[in-house]
């Protein structure tokens, strides 16, 4: 578990992803530096993630996105970050795993501003990722191998949003604070969820929720 209690850097998270068995090569982190330049100073015009956080960059947003790279396993192909907002987790993600050849992220994110965010940064670091500008919930339905999303809504509106691009295969990879239990006790009742629970890296009071297997509760309401 990483400490809050003192600085959190690009050397600090490089320490915590070796440690987590994740690879952060010296390139990687360079590009990651450029990547949190290019937000402090678009967040300074723009508002992208608040001030306070943005004190806390490399570990209340790049290494709690960093981290999923080890529910993410080798044999998935694609990936779709709900709400991606600045890049987190999909961006960072794109960055940690740009040495799949065949590991391709999607960026869905409805606030223009934040998508030419996402454009600049993705050119700017080299990588090849798909932004598109517009809501989950009314993007047109397609599979994913893996499915994330990171402060995007509570459980109750966030599963019909991935259920949109759910597969037989697909894994859901959502971080959680708190109020998880309570989200997933609202969720059951709409929903059967078949999920496994991890300790967050970066957040004592975090967990990282990986849903295996996602369907409608027979009988439930659909607009739940």
């Amino acid at each position: 578990m990483v400490s809050t209690s003192k600085a959190f850097g690009p050397e600090e998270l490089r320490t915590a992803a070796s440690d987590a068995g994740i690879a952060v090569s010296r390139e990687t982190l360079a590009r990651l530096k450029l990547f949190a330049s290019l937000l402090e100073d678009w967040s300074a015009r723009h508002n992208l993630v608040s001030r306070q956080s943005l004190a806390e960059l490399w570990r209340r947003h790049i290494w709690d996105s960093a981290q999923l790279a080890r529910f993410i396993p080798s044999s998935a192909r694609s990936f779709a970050d709900l709400g991606s907002g600045a890049g987190f987790p999909g961006l960072v993600l794109a960055e940690i795993l740009r040495d799949r050849p065949d590991f391709h992220v999607t960026l869905f994110e409805a606030t223009a501003k934040k998508c030419q965010f996402l454009k600049t940064a993705a050119d700017r670091l080299g990588l090849a990722v798909a932004i598109r500008n517009e809501r989950v919930e009314a993007a047109k339905p397609e599979p994913f191998d893996i499915v994330a999303a990171r402060a995007c809504a509570p459980l109750v509106r966030l599963l019909p949003y991935a259920q949109r691009f759910w597969g037989a295969q697909t894994v859901g990879l959502f971080l959680k604070g708190q109020n998880l239990e309570a989200e997933l006790t609202q969720a059951r009742k709409s929903w059967k969820i078949k999920a496994r629970r991890h300790p967050s890296l970066s957040d004592p009071s975090g967990v990282i929720l990986e849903i295996q297997e996602l369907g409608r509760a027979v009988g439930k309401n659909r607009h739940a």
